[in-house]
């Protein structure tokens, strides 16, 4: 789902938001192509039915109230046909049978008008981030960004590129690609590099993340190991500028 490689090149995550608060739709739909999604917006759910079954999304927002026809019936159709696309709803209806209801349509997750754009940001990264380890577990490739990773094959791929990668490397970028956003201390990325195995120098670390580095993030690409001074390193697609409109 995240993007690139052989088969996907440099495509973007993709996301329909489908509400018809236009003042809360519009701005929304900007934040998250700044993110680095690609957005499709619709304010209504005939078309935003129509969208969900014709085009391909990583992720749908939804909210449950719509002219036309609703959130929920539009996650019920998805769910009949055996189409697993992520969706969250977006909703003012709070009580807890109405969570329940959401749910139990086939609604990955659920949020309450109003809400902060930090918590929907963080949400949307988690539901992403599930899909593109589920789709791992399936297909044996997993991906992040632009980056891809073919563990089978032991090569990545990168804004087209075949990126070779030594055995330690592989496993090092899958473990960086399945914790996406969070602190590994040196110590986590040592015993899980080596368990089992007498671990070698303290700097071994430090190297294999050089050689990664200049493997995976050339000139004119963004950065994806990203360190934290000591303790450790944190793997982000995105570069975090957020004033309450953005991300890493």
């Amino acid at each position: 789902m995240f993007v690139f490689g052989v088969y996907y090149l440099t495509r973007s995550m993709k996301i329909l938001l489908v509400d018809d608060e236009v003042e809360l739709t519009d701005p929304l739909g900007r934040i998250l192509t700044r993110e680095g999604y690609i957005v499709d917006i619709t304010y209504n759910g005939k078309s935003g039915s129509e969208l969900a079954q014709t085009r391909t999304y990583d992720l749908l927002i939804l909210d449950w109230m719509l002219p036309e026809k609703t959130g929920l019936e539009i996650c019920q159709e998805l769910r009949r046909q055996g189409k697993n696309i992520p969706v969250l709803f977006l909703t003012a209806k709070d009580t807890l049978d109405d969570r329940v209801q959401g749910l139990d349509a086939g609604g990955d997750d659920y949020l309450v008008k109003p809400f902060e754009l930090r918590e929907l940001l963080a949400r949307v990264r988690a539901l992403l981030r599930r899909s593109s380890v589920d789709s791992y577990t399936i297909t044996g490739k997993l991906a992040v960004g632009d980056l891809e990773l073919d563990m089978e094959n032991q090569v990545a791929h990168r804004q087209g590129r075949i990126i070779e990668l030594s055995e330690k490397e592989s496993q090092l970028l899958k473990y960086f690609m399945e914790n996406p956003e969070q602190l590994l201390t040196h110590g986590q990325i040592m015993q899980h590099l080596w368990k089992g195995e007498k671990p070698p120098e303290s700097n071994v670390i430090a190297a294999l993340i050089r050689l990664l580095r200049r493997k995976i993030e050339l000139g004119g690409e963004s950065t994806l190991i990203h360190t934290v001074y000591g303790k450790g390193y944190r793997f982000s697609y995105h570069n975090y500028t957020l004033q309450t409109t953005r991300k890493p």
